[in-house]
C-alpha cells in the first residue's frame, strides 16, 4: 500500500498490484460498510469489491424478474430451475437431504415441486449455505472476469464460509496466480450482531434466522477462517475488533466515525503506517473510481 499526494491537502493511500483481500465475519459485523470505507480510501474500483451476499440477493432478484434468465441458470451456474430439488435423480444427493429438512417451508412458498432455483431463493432468504458447486461457479467466474479486466486489489466479502469454499479460493488463486494480501476477520459479540441486525429491518432479520445464522458462523466461518491461517501462515490473517463505538456530544451513536475506528485497525493490519492514517482527510462524498 503506498501513499500518494492527492489535490489540495487530502492525503490518500492507493493499493497497488494484484491480489485479494478476504473480509470474513459474523452476520451484520460490518463487512460491506468496512469494504466501501477501504475501497474509497485505497482507491479501489467499485466493481472491484466483490460481495456473496449481494450477487446471491441480485441473482435472486434476477431470476424472479427475467424468466429467460431464470431458465439460463442450469447452463452459466449449474443451478437448473427445471430439475426438482428434492429428487435425487435431479439434484446431488447432499442437497437432496438438507433441502428434505425444510419441506414442508418450500411447499408452502413454492408449491409441491421446487425447483434448484426455489432452493437458491430459499437459502439466501433463510440464511442457510448455499450449496458449494453453486457458490464455486457463481465465484470463480466473478474473480476470473477482474483478473482479466484489472491489475488491481479484489475486496473478496462474504466468501469463502466453510471449508470446502476455503480450499477452492486457494485452488483459484493458484490458477489464476492471484496472491492471497490478507484475510481479515472482523469479530463482534453475538449481542452485537443481534442489535445490528435488529436494526437495519431486513425482513429476513428474524431473531429465530439470526440465531441459525450465528452459529453457521461459529460452526463453519471460524473453522474456515483457522484453514485459510493454516495454509497461508498465521501473519495472513487478522482478527480486527468491529465493534469501536465512537459517540456524538448527545450519547448518540456517531456511525461514520464507528467505521471508519474499524477501517484504520483494518489498513493497519494491512500495513499502512499510523503516521499515514493520522493525515487521511475525512471520506469524500465523491468516488474516487
Amino acid at each position: 500500500m503506498r501513499p500518494s499526494a492527492a489535490l489540495g491537502l487530502e492525503t490518500t493511500v492507493r493499493a497497488r498490484g494484484r491480489g485479494i483481500v478476504i473480509l470474513a465475519g459474523p452476520s451484520s459485523c460490518g463487512k460491506g460498510a468496512i469494504a466501501e470505507a477501504l475501497r474509497k480510501t485505497l482507491q479501489i474500483p467499485r466493481d472491484n469489491h466483490l460481495s456473496m451476499g449481494d450477487a446471491l440477493r441480485e441473482l435472486i432478484d434476477r431470476a424472479r424478474a427475467e424468466p429467460v434468465f431464470r431458465s439460463r441458470m442450469g447452463e452459466q451456474y449449474g443451478i437448473h430451475d427445471d430439475r426438482r430439488v428434492l429428487e435425487p435423480d435431479e439434484t446431488d444427493s447432499a442437497t437432496v437431504v438438507k433441502a428434505s429438512q425444510y419441506e414442508v417451508e418450500l411447499f408452502d412458498r413454492f408449491g409441491t415441486e421446487p425447483s434448484q432455483v426455489d432452493w437458491l431463493e430459499y437459502c439466501v432468504t433463510a440464511g442457510l449455505l448455499v450449496p458449494d458447486a453453486w457458490s464455486e461457479r457463481i465465484i470463480e467466474g466473478s474473480i476470473a472476469a477482474r483478473a482479466e479486466r484489472h491489475q488491481a486489489v479484489v475486496l473478496l466479502d462474504g466468501y469463502p464460509r466453510t471449508e470446502a469454499a476455503a480450499r477452492h479460493v486457494l485452488d483459484l488463486t493458484e490458477r489464476l496466480n492471484i496472491p492471497i494480501i490478507k484475510v481479515l476477520h472482523l469479530s463482534v459479540s453475538k449481542r452485537e450482531m443481534h442489535r445490528r441486525a435488529l436494526g437495519r429491518k431486513r425482513l429476513d432479520d428474524t431473531p429465530q434466522m439470526l440465531e441459525r445464522r450465528y452459529h453457521f458462523y461459529v460452526e463453519h466461518v471460524q473453522p474456515c477462517v483457522e484453514l485459510l491461517k493454516a495454509h497461508l501462515g498465521s501473519s495472513s490473517v487478522a482478527l480486527i475488533d468491529a465493534h469501536q463505538p465512537e459517540y456524538l456530544s448527545d450519547g448518540t451513536l456517531d456511525l461514520e466515525a464507528s467505521v471508519r475506528n474499524v477501517a484504520n485497525s483494518v489498513l493497519t493490519a494491512l500495513g499502512v503506517s499510523r503516521h499515514i492514517l493520522g493525515s487521511l482527510a475525512e471520506p469524500r462524498s465523491a468516488d474516487s473510481d
